[in-house]
């Protein structure tokens, strides 16, 4: 009597879409057996894909057989795609069951493999189910494929989405707050240049971002949150970028300009931290007197109480009381409040400056329409070139695909100067206001927002020496409003004075001095 072990194997789609259930194989293999008088020895059940032999439990049979040679006559299963799906790597492992003594056969596909002809059949039996493997690989890819040149976005939803589904059974992605609004904070904030990437991650996980830092670096590098979906290169089909169908989080021209944070082609202004003592919000403001680095601070314990200290660090000892600087600074912005009752002259020459300013932006689309033009004209020199074959294709393909690159930044940019509304007389209401009542402000705000008016007023860093504070550039709209300010004190019945060519002073910097 023969002894046989049986080897039944079965993977979860081939069990949903072709009822391969591993009970359904056993029965059929031991009736097999039952018929042919045939003793079974042993039975090995698989739940992994046939493309290789490096399965867990044929790789334990395996070493079995080696090691206890003759126990076993035939190894039986169903079909030869039970077995295997790759041919080459069937032809080796029927080799060595044979060298071990053992003879493979497929109960419903039997085969005499000592006749030649034979083999022939067996090749046809295991290539059928990798054509199929093949075919099916090659059916989905082409599916995705399709579905993202329609603009349909594929896959697991990115945080911030979660998937969908429409009445007529087609899958899209929806925003899905909170995670939304705070990853479109998030790119406002880096794109700001203000707080660095790590320091916006800190900050939105205290927002209540539940994703991890990795996953938050990947989400502010994905075009997907700008309404663009990549298509990757397939075969002479060039990679691009294709419109997508699903609601975009942020504007194309804020993930362009996030992304040149990120590349570092736009610099950091302020690198800012965070602060816990409240009695040091000039750190990382002030230069040292002595070696010009930026002064940092700590706090002190003395016999009752904590001292705080603006000082200097490696090697440098200068140090001095940040209470002493603190009120220094609260006197000085004292200085840049000015009279509400000229608020109404400022308005009149803050809108002039916005007015030249808006010009300015005409230019700037100008410039853009004029560097579109010419991209687009290089375009269609490269496909002249091509269809008279005086380049290759692969060249017409490089740079076509650096050019549409390029171009698609520069229509993103020329649409968010069309979209550039801005209500310059509510924002001057608002800073005026808030200028008005910046010494109010400033002592009742917050470590952060006290930092944020500092940042806002004075773009460059300020100098302590010889115990006095001495502040460097201010804000540009502050400055002016000083400017003017200063021309009313000089003329008090404010007659015969032109003060509308100080708004020709006004640089590109906000009207808005600082934020409450």
């Amino acid at each position: 009597m023969k002894i046989a072990d049986l080897y039944i194997r079965v993977s979860t789609d081939e069990q949903a879409d072709k009822g391969y259930s591993q009970r359904s194989q056993e029965e059929l293999l031991r009736k097999y057996c039952g018929i042919n008088n045939i003793s079974i020895r042993n039975v090995i059940f698989e739940d992994h894909s046939a493309k290789t032999f490096l399965r867990p439990k044929w790789k334990a049979y395996l070493l079995e057989l080696k090691k206890h040679k003759g126990k076993a006559d035939l190894v039986l299963f169903l079909k030869w795609d039970r077995f295997s799906r790759n041919a080459g790597d069937a032809y080796q492992m029927i080799n060595t069951l044979r060298k071990l003594g053992v003879e493979p056969q497929a109960i419903e596909q039997p085969l005499d493999l000592s006749i030649p002809e034979n083999k022939m059949m067996l090749a046809f039996y295991l290539a059928a189910p990798e054509v199929e493997n093949d075919r099916r690989a090659l059916n989905v890819i082409h599916g995705m494929r399709r579905a993202r040149k329609e603009g349909r976005y594929m896959g697991l939803a990115p945080i911030g989405y979660v998937n969908r589904t429409d009445e007529a059974g087609r899958k899209y992605i929806a925003l899905e707050e909170p995670q939304a609004g705070i990853l479109k904070w998030a790119f406002e904030e880096i794109a700001k240049a203000v707080y660095n990437t790590e320091q916006v991650y800190k900050m939105a996980k205290l927002k209540g971002f539940t994703g991890t830092k990795s996953l938050f670096w990947f989400a502010i590098r994905n075009p997907v949150y700008c309404g663009k979906i990549f298509l990757p290169k397939y075969k002479d089909d060039e990679s691009r970028f294709v419109k997508g169908l699903h609601e975009p989080l942020i504007e194309e021209a804020l993930f362009h300009e996030v992304q040149d944070v990120l590349d570092g082609r736009k610099r950091n202004e302020y690198k800012l931290k965070f602060f816990s003592n409240a009695m040091l919000p000039l750190r990382g403001f002030l230069t040292c007197p002595k070696c010009g680095k930026i002064l940092t601070g700590s706090a002190s314990k003395g016999h009752t109480k904590h001292y705080s200290y603006y000082h200097c660090f490696n090697g440098c000892n200068f140090r001095h009381r940040a209470d002493d600087v603190n009120v220094q600074f609260e006197h000085e912005i004292k200085k840049y409040i000015p009279n509400p009752e000229l608020a109404d002259l400022y308005k009149i020459v803050l809108e002039e400056a916005w007015e030249k300013q808006a010009n300015n932006m005409q230019d700037d689309r100008k410039q853009l329409l004029k560097q579109i033009k010419e991209l687009e004209g290089k375009l269609s020199y490269i496909r002249d070139l091509l269809s008279s074959k005086q380049i290759e294709p692969e060249d017409f393909r490089e740079m076509k695909s650096d050019y549409t690159a390029k171009l698609e930044k520069l229509e993103s940019k020329l649409q968010a100067c069309k979209n550039d509304t801005v209500d310059i007389k509510d924002l001057l209401d608002k800073g005026l206001r808030q200028l008005v009542q910046l010494d109010t402000t400033y002592e009742i705000a917050d470590i952060e927002k006290k930092r944020e008016v500092i940042s806002s007023m004075f773009p460059e860093k300020m100098h302590f020496e010889n115990n006095v504070l001495r502040t460097g550039r201010i804000n540009e709209a502050v400055r002016l409003i000083c400017l003017l300010d200063k021309g009313f004190r000089g003329n008090k019945k404010g007659q015969n004075g032109d003060y509308s060519i100080l708004s020709s002073q006004v640089g590109k910097t906000g009207f808005e001095p600082a934020t409450t």
